[in-house]
């Protein structure tokens, strides 16, 4: 009995860590193939930034790109809004993360089809109505979906629902571009909550779209 409740303890030890959620920072490179007439590659890569520093902890989650249009995404899961920054205007323009201009029509997993990082990745495809997004991840780097259930906006719940996970690449294929993001750097850190927050004295007014 001693034995065996030994081994029980240890299972839910064991358990218990391999189920911890990511918390830390991940730092992609992103490259942007253009669709719109008269942009060139490297002018949209050059917009929406070259590197984005993503950051998570818990529900929150915030992006950092060195674009010259691009500057930075906030999600706040208290009011369920999805902050945007960019370099041509003075506000952050929010979207309510509840709404979702996009769906998903079906998607695919694939089992351990690349490396990244030293981590073997599972490939999500979601097919959509703006076109195709393709996640790949390992589940040792730990998302709870029950922390986005409202989060739909850009199929952000439909992908954590299926990969539990952080992404490590990403492809995303619709009318106007091909972006793909893949992680160079990942940094498990304890997260000061104050990066979560908007700037001081930062405006912000709601999206037309």
């Amino acid at each position: 009995m001693k034995v065996f409740g030994f081994l029980l303890m240890m299972s839910f030890i064991s358990t218990s860590l391999t189920a911890q959620n990511f918390e830390g920072e991940i730092i992609y490179q992103n490259s942007y193939q253009s669709k719109m007439a008269g942009v060139t590659d490297e002018k949209f890569t050059s917009l929406m930034g070259t590197e984005q520093d993503f950051f998570i902890k818990g529900a929150n989650y915030k992006s950092v790109i060195n674009g010259t249009l691009a500057q930075w995404q906030l999600y706040d899961p208290r009011e369920n809004k999805l902050y945007t920054k960019m370099a041509n205007s003075d506000s952050a323009i929010w979207d309510d993360a509840a709404t979702n201009p996009d769906s998903v029509i079906s998607f695919i997993m694939n089992k351990a089809v690349i490396k990244i990082l030293g981590y073997t990745c599972d490939e999500l495809i979601l097919t959509c109505k703006s076109g195709t997004q393709k996640y790949y991840f390992n589940t040792k780097l730990v998302v709870d979906p029950t922390k986005y259930v409202m989060h739909k906006y850009g199929n952000w719940y439909e992908y954590v629902l299926n990969s539990k996970s952080v992404p490590l690449k990403m492809q995303v294929d619709n009318a106007q571009f091909v972006m793909t993001s893949v992680a160079v750097e990942i940094k498990p850190l304890k997260l000061d909550n104050g990066i979560f927050q908007l700037p001081p004295g930062v405006q912000t007014v709601k999206s037309p779209y």
